[in-house]
């Protein structure tokens, strides 16, 4: 009995270690509320400073969480090279839910500043806009470096700045971050290339993809995002939820994504009914846009995009200089709570047409190692890319089936131990519920 108490207890700190990690990412919350965003679970946990000379340190090529007060100003830190561009997003993930109310402009901003305090510029903010309603949101901030750059072009320390804007009718609560500081190495010296962004490029709009759907199932952010190679998937969103896709895009491809709503019973008229985000591999925002709904097939689709290009980077609109690198570009789509009111609780049909035209060329002359911005090899298309560490990427229904697995194994030990024992009766067996 000692050998069996303490396998008992082993067993159940087991159980007790997976179900304490909390809902797992892409799950339903309580209530039928939308499932939680997906955190890195590789994030280091790091408090943002009130004053500039309390920064904390964060570093190239790393993922960090933290949180942010309404109306707060929070400072961090990074050392740059001179030759390098680099990156700082930051994922503001507000609580969801109806009564958690959200202004047009509420959101947040990232900047990046030199020791003065003087912005290095391709500051980014998000808001809600139109769309008002709590979902991920991501900002970002950018140094790149130029021949003829004036501002930030040195190597150093630099402060990241994030601030939050929040109406005083709006929910008071603490916000969720995900920052991320990325690096992308400058060209070799005496490389050529063109130093402007292009003027012109395929500009005719493509036929969108057709065919059978293949089934995907969206991530809750951009660490569970599921992968999607070109063609037709369908998927099912809630009202309030935000669903996340990546595609790779390679150097020279051209990428077109769509993502159409389908009928329902019902009538009424929701305006920003449908969002939809587009984010490039490193979390930049490239486009946004939104469609009504009145219980009609509605879509929603972006402008043609040029072709992935160095060159890109030094345009001044969003979705040309967005198109800079190769990587897993990022689509988020979220379904008005509102939608609901006037056309129930319930599944929506979402249809993604993701089309990747061209065929792909090398990269850059990069002076260092050629960056990846992407997924690795063995994730397949379709599937979340779940990069979570040891049991916390068991899903909630084999946590369920390890539970009882557990507890059939030790009732089967006692079973064995007690059955001769006159007067008693072995426990019941129990065992893994039959598939639904």
């Amino acid at each position: 009995m000692k050998r069996q108490r303490s396998f008992g207890r082993v067993a159940l700190a087991a159980v007790a270690a997976v179900c304490s990690v909390g809902a797992f990412p892409g799950q339903a919350a309580a209530g039928g509320e939308p499932g939680p965003y997906a955190f890195d679970q590789h994030a280091t946990t790091v408090a943002g400073a009130v004053a500039s000379t309390d920064a904390k340190q964060l570093k190239a090529g790393s993922t960090y969480r933290s949180s942010i007060k309404p109306g707060g100003q929070l400072y961090y830190q990074v050392e740059l090279d001179a030759t390098s561009d680099a990156y700082v997003s930051a994922v503001a993930v507000p609580r969801l839910g109806p009564q958690e109310k959200v202004d047009y402009a509420d959101g947040i901003k990232v900047s990046l500043q030199d020791l003065k305090g003087n912005s290095c510029g391709n500051d980014n903010d998000a808001v809600f806009g139109s769309a008002a309603y709590p979902r991920p949101i991501a900002a970002h901030a950018t140094r790149t470096v130029k021949k003829d750059g004036i501002s930030c072009q040195s190597a150093g320390p630099y402060y990241v700045l994030i601030e939050r804007t929040t109406k005083g009718s709006s929910a008071q609560d603490e916000w969720g971050l995900e920052i991320r500081v990325d690096a992308e190495p400058g060209l070799k010296s005496g490389s050529v290339g063109p130093t402007e962004a292009p003027s012109s490029w395929p500009s005719a709009s493509p036929v969108p993809p057709a065919g059978t759907a293949q089934r995907t199932e969206g991530g809750t952010g951009f660490n569970d995002a599921a992968v999607l190679k070109p063609g037709v998937w369908d998927d099912r969103i809630k009202p309030g939820q935000t669903r996340f896709y990546r595609v790779p895009v390679g150097w020279g491809q051209q990428l077109y994504a769509s993502a159409d709503l389908g009928s329902s019973a019902g009538s009424g008229f929701v305006a920003s009914a449908l969002d939809v985000q587009l984010y490039n591999p490193v979390r930049s925002a490239v486009t946004t846009g939104y469609t009504v709904y009145d219980g009609k097939p509605k879509s929603a689709a972006s402008d043609p995009l040029p072709p992935v290009a160095y060159r890109n980077r030094y345009s001044v609109r969003d979705e040309v200089s967005g198109m800079r690198m190769a990587g897993d570009y990022y689509f988020a789509v979220t379904l008005s709570p509102d939608v609901a009111k006037s056309f129930g609780e319930k599944e929506y049909g979402l249809t993604l047409r993701m089309g990747v035209k061209g065929v792909e060329g090398p990269p850059p002359a990069y002076a260092g190692a050629v960056p990846h911005y992407g997924t690795s090899a063995d994730e397949d298309a379709g599937h979340g890319a779940m990069k979570l560490v040891g049991i916390a990427g068991i899903s909630a229904g084999t946590v369920l089936v390890l539970g009882l697995g557990v507890w059939t194994l030790i009732a089967r030990r006692r079973a064995g131990t007690t059955a001769q024992e006159p007067g008693r009766r072995s426990p019941a067996q129990y065992g893994p519920p039959s598939a639904w």
